[in-house]
């Protein structure tokens, strides 16, 4: 997907949950939008988004659907390029213990990862539902497709720790950490660990501003010339309908 048709998708889908909202507040919508343009001496231009849309069938089932896209040029040579889809319905047994199922795709070449396609369910529990903390533990098995940009492939079964904490300052400002862990059963080298810390300040009702830092980390990376680790530093705007 190119970024115009990212963008163009990401305008429809903000178009359709604002004219939903307006009729029942059973849809909400997060967009997160970044983009750094310098000129001179050095010429860097990044572009980021990412779209959180939910829909709430009943109290105790719900879907998220998640979409993002990276781009970026270093003196008019493309160095960062990725895309990204997860689909994922929550069903609540009670206030604290939930069952998940989800899938996506996710393309990052300069990562060596042509293609990866996963699915798979899951299990969660809240061990603190506020109303300042918040701690949230996922459990899961995923079974994973993915084709590299050596043309290598393989398929495997791959197990799934997610860990979340926030801390809520106020109604609207808001620090959280989150980790996830990613484990090959047929591999046991074969791991990812990915991290995010983020504090999130409110401008209005509708708009926040978001600090960032992205840790993501493969322990066997293909093809093996690649850096086991990548960094993400970041201030995202974000819409909230």
């Amino acid at each position: 997907m190119k970024p115009l048709g990212f963008f163009t998708a990401l305008i429809v889908i903000l178009t359709m949950v604002t004219l939903g909202y307006a009729q029942e507040k059973r849809w909400t919508d997060e967009a997160e939008l970044s983009f750094v343009d310098t000129g001179g001496n050095t010429e860097i231009r990044t572009l980021s988004a990412q779209n959180l849309l939910k829909y709430k069938f009943t109290e105790k089932l719900q879907e998220a659907w998640k979409i993002g896209a990276l781009y970026g040029e270093s003196d008019g040579e493309k160095n960062a390029e990725s895309y990204f889809t997860e689909l994922r319905t929550d069903y609540l047994f009670t206030e604290r213990f939930y069952s998940f199922a989800l899938g996506g795709f996710l393309r990052d070449e300069f990562a060596g990862i042509d293609s990866r396609y996963y699915v798979g369910p899951g299990i969660g529990y809240k061990f603190l539902i506020g109303p300042k903390h918040h701690l949230v533990g996922e459990a899961g098995v995923n079974w994973v497709k993915e084709e590299y940009t050596d043309h290598t492939d393989e398929a495997y079964v791959q197990g799934r720790a997610f860990a979340q904490y926030e801390y809520a300052f106020t109604d609207k400002n808001r620090f959280s950490q989150s980790l996830e862990y990613l484990y090959d059963f047929e591999d046991s080298d074969n791991y990812n660990l990915n991290s995010e810390t983020a504090l999130i300040s409110a401008l209005s009702d509708y708009l926040s501003l978001k600090a960032s830092y992205v840790v993501k980390y493969d322990n066997e990376p293909v093809p093996e010339t690649l850096e086991d680790t990548d960094t993400i530093l970041g201030i995202t705007l974000i819409v909230s309908f």
